[in-house]
């Protein structure tokens, strides 16, 4: 009688995990021979360990998603009891762990978002939303900023900004970029918040008037960009948007993947702008990462559309029972704990002062900006030029120093090109933000020398 092969438990043998991640696992946004990945073998809360047991505060919430930290026991438990109950189903079928997603994610959508398409995560939700638009309008383009990601998908990495669309980018998506207010490197030579939203308003209107209002099907915005730079928008910039796009019948997408569910101190990040999209999207947050979930919230009149006509899209996984019990055990835990409001004080009170006096002592600090648990830290080489630490879609030694003297420290930090982020856990301790800017304060003085 053979015996039945023998499985390693799969948290045991972190040198094995690396081994077999470097001869088999193929990474995304990588050069695969220059890798050289930390393993993690544990997390709780805000903190990750290494295979060396080292602890590392986690102010990158990995790719900006575990909203409620790791190994939250609500969310787990919630997980575990679905999987003993009802592992899968195809999305033709009503389940209750779906059903209930939907409902707690459409009481806190603004306006009349109410129903809720699932899909497997951010990309795959912008791909069906700017979908779901052509249809509705029966027009193809759509508009979105340079500095953007919607993700990498084929449609959603043209309607993307930042560089990682180059590769990708043969111009036959029906794609077309402008410029999004950005005060600190503005494309309109602006000199206040005011001056920056009528000038990037007037360009958009342009824009349009240029390609065409009868071509445009979609706009679609991060309501505050995220990986590009976390540049919150001027006051009056997203209402001009939803103007500009009532006046020509264009729907109006809110990418709220990255902004969305707490991340800006509120639910939604365009409540700040007190403006309802069309479409919105999320995913990250919603379950806080622990099983890949997305979607589109849809507005009355686009679901009417579709009321009598099938929509011809879906997926597999849709709404898929493990993920969506996950999202009603996070979207609960952040009712119950408060914790979309414990994010916006800790931007107002801890964040906003903090960040303040490091750039005063700092003189590679260019600009902190953001707002609730979601800042950025422009890193220059002079202030008075603004020649970035790194060049765009880049980086430097300078930048790669400060990451290392950072995770010398036991602090994780997001870093884009010249910019470091703190996006934490939403409910991170105040200790644990002091304790990062301390830690990225003493990382300065080392690479910077003050």
């Amino acid at each position: 009688m053979s015996e039945s092969p023998s499985y390693p438990s799969l948290n045991t043998d972190p040198d094995r995990a690396y081994d077999l991640d470097r001869r088999h696992v193929f990474h995304s946004w990588s050069a695969q021979a220059e890798l050289d990945p930390m393993v993690i073998t544990k997390a709780e809360g805000c903190h990750v360990w290494d295979r060396d047991g080292n602890r590392f505060l986690d102010f990158t919430s990995q790719l900006v998603y575990t909203n409620l930290g790791h190994q939250h026991p609500r969310v787990v438990q919630a997980i575990k009891e679905q999987a003993e109950t009802l592992c899968t189903v195809a999305p033709g079928y009503a389940n209750a762990a779906r059903s209930e997603a939907a409902r707690l994610i459409a009481s806190h959508t603004p306006g009349d978002l109410d129903r809720i398409f699932f899909t497997n995560g951010g990309a795959d939700a912008n791909e069906h939303a700017i979908r779901m638009a052509r249809l509705h309008t029966g027009k193809h383009k759509v508009l979105s900023t340079y500095r953007s990601y919607h993700g990498g998908t084929h449609l959603a990495v043209n309607v993307t900004g930042d560089p990682r669309r180059w590769p990708s980018d043969n111009g036959s998506a029906g794609t077309v970029h402008f410029f999004g207010p950005f005060l600190y490197r503005s494309a309109f030579h602006a000199t206040t918040e005011a001056e920056e939203c009528e000038r990037a308003l007037a360009h958009l209107e342009s824009v349009i008037a240029l390609e065409g209002p009868g071509t445009i099907a979609a706009i679609i915005v991060e309501s505050i960009p995220g990986t590009a730079g976390i540049m919150v928008p001027p006051p009056g910039y997203l209402p001009g948007v939803r103007d500009l796009c009532d006046r020509h019948g264009i729907v109006l997408i809110a990418d709220e993947v990255m902004a969305g569910f707490g991340r800006a101190g509120r639910w939604f990040a365009i409540e700040h702008a007190d403006v309802v999209p069309d479409l919105l999207t999320f995913a990250k947050g919603v379950n806080s990462g622990y099983v890949p979930l997305g979607g589109v919230a849809i507005s009355e009149a686009i679901y009417q559309t579709f009321a009598q006509r099938p929509y011809p899209g879906g997926l597999t996984y849709s709404g898929h029972p493990l993920a969506c019990a996950a999202a009603v055990a996070a979207i609960g835990a952040m009712e119950d704990e408060g914790v979309v409001e414990h994010a916006a004080r800790l931007g107002e009170e801890v964040f906003a002062p903090g960040l303040r006096e490091l750039a005063q002592r700092h003189a590679w600090i260019g600009e902190v900006r953001g707002i609730g648990a979601f800042w950025a830290i422009e890193l220059v080489r002079d202030r008075h030029t603004r020649e970035p630490l790194a060049p765009y879609g880049g980086t430097s030694a300078e930048m790669a120093a400060l990451i290392g003297a950072c995770k010398r420290r036991g602090l994780l930090p997001f870093s884009n090109f010249n910019r470091i982020h703190l996006v934490p856990p939403l409910n991170a301790s105040e200790a644990e933000v002091h304790e990062a800017i301390r830690i990225l304060d003493e990382a300065l003085t080392e690479v910077a020398g003050g």
